[in-house]
């Protein structure tokens, strides 16, 4: 039996008895020992599957930027990040804009502002929208990443990518979901123009926020890893999912102050699985985002067009996981 073929039976038989992820973290691990470590190859892992939470803070912050690919300069250039925070930290604590008592995400946000050069006069100046936008990453952020000065750059430079490299896509985020959700369910879409409800649905909470605040950290992580690495339109099928998710209850509510109150604060115990199932297809593959047996009859496409199976829906025995 050739290695090969040996590490595909392992593969099927570590998936068979729940062990899922095995050959992926030794894949993932085998690119992490390079010297100078592929971006490309670390993007195209992370779209394909989830990080491991001991490596998602160190890829996380490679394809940030944060640290350059190359192992050796590591520790010296996270010496100068760490430095810099601490004398940002300092100069806003001798103006006397922080205090002990102040929120840590509320810290990361002025320490951005600061370095952005636009701090406000005083901390009591009325927050701008970018300003909510940073607070709630931040905060999802602190549950995800322990130490606080790799929380502070994680978050500053996922909202820095955010802001330019998705600058111009984000806003068509919304006409995508319209158009996927048709495709998926054309009668669910009918029923949200019928209540005037498609342009008062929370796209900022979901595409501006990526579902910070709506979705547990367990869910938003494998989420982000998706936008990490390049590919935003993660959000849009995780927003598709939401509403199918809650088919019923939204086809029971009838107006559209209503049905965007309700998808503000949909979390609940299924919200989880939503969050896992739709952060686990891989962009670009013959399936699409949501897959699941090929005999249904149904499809919705995935970012580069393809056609794929929808996503289980309630009731279903299990929850469907990336194909290897």
């Amino acid at each position: 039996m050739t290695e090969d073929s040996q590490r595909n039976f392992r593969s099927v038989y570590y998936e068979k008895v729940g062990f899922r992820g095995v050959e992926e973290k030794k894949s993932l691990e085998i690119l992490l020992k390079d010297d100078r470590l592929d971006i490309e190859k670390l993007c195209t892992f992370s779209q394909r599957f989830p990080l491991p939470s001991m490596y998602r803070a160190l890829v996380w912050k490679v394809l940030l930027g944060i640290v350059p690919p190359h192992h050796e300069s590591h520790a010296q250039v996270m010496m100068y990040r760490k430095q810099q925070y601490s004398d940002v930290l300092h100069a806003l604590e001798v103006v006397r804009f922080i205090s002990d008592a102040t929120p840590q995400t509320e810290v990361c946000l002025y320490m951005h502002r600061l370095e952005s050069g636009t701090l406000p006069r005083s901390p009591s100046f009325p927050l701008e929208p970018e300003d909510e936008v940073f607070l709630a990453i931040a905060k999802a952020m602190e549950e995800m990443v322990e130490d606080s000065v790799d929380c502070y750059w994680i978050t500053r430079c996922f909202v820095n990518q955010l802001n330019s490299k998705y600058r111009d896509t984000l806003p068509q985020l919304p006409k995508a979901f319209e158009q996927y959700l048709n495709l998926e369910d054309g009668r669910l879409l009918s029923h949200l123009k019928a209540c005037c409800a498609v342009s008062t649905l929370p796209y900022e909470l979901w595409f501006k926020k990526c579902f910070a605040g709506c979705l547990p950290e367990s869910s938003l992580q494998r989420i982000w890893d998706k936008v990490v690495s390049g590919s935003c339109k993660i959000l849009v099928f995780v927003a598709v999912e939401i509403l199918l998710t809650f088919k019923i209850k939204v086809m029971a509510l009838n107006s559209a102050e209503k049905i965007t109150k309700f998808l503000e604060n949909p979390w609940c115990p299924r919200m989880v699985t939503v969050g896992r199932t739709v952060a686990g297809f891989e962009p670009g593959s013959e399936t699409g985002p949501f897959e699941t047996d090929s005999s249904s009859c149904h499809t919705c496409r995935s970012p580069s067009g393809e056609l794929g199976p929808p996503p289980p829906r309630e009731g279903d025995d299990e929850t469907m996981e990336p194909s290897l």
